[in-house]
């Protein structure tokens, strides 16, 4: 694991987490599997896209979650 990556989801985070965060996380996954902190400039559309689609899939998860002990909002 990613050590720049913190948990995004209660108890570790006491608020629901914002879109910056999510998208820190994702940028932080896709440089760790990519081995890339800034590509190239013919990998840039690539990389780009990629950190977009795992902030999507991170928000969604996060909102999908359900968490023992938690009161769930609307």
């Amino acid at each position: 694991m990613c050590r720049s990556i913190k948990t995004l989801r209660p108890p570790a985070l006491p608020e629901k987490a914002t879109e910056e965060e999510i998208r820190a996380a994702a940028l932080q996954f896709v440089r760790k599997v990519s081995g890339f902190r800034a590509p190239a400039a013919h990998n840039q559309e690539v990389f780009d896209r990629a950190v977009e689609e795992i902030a999507e899939a991170t928000a969604g998860l996060l909102e999908g979650l359900e968490i023992r002990g938690a009161v769930r909002k609307p």
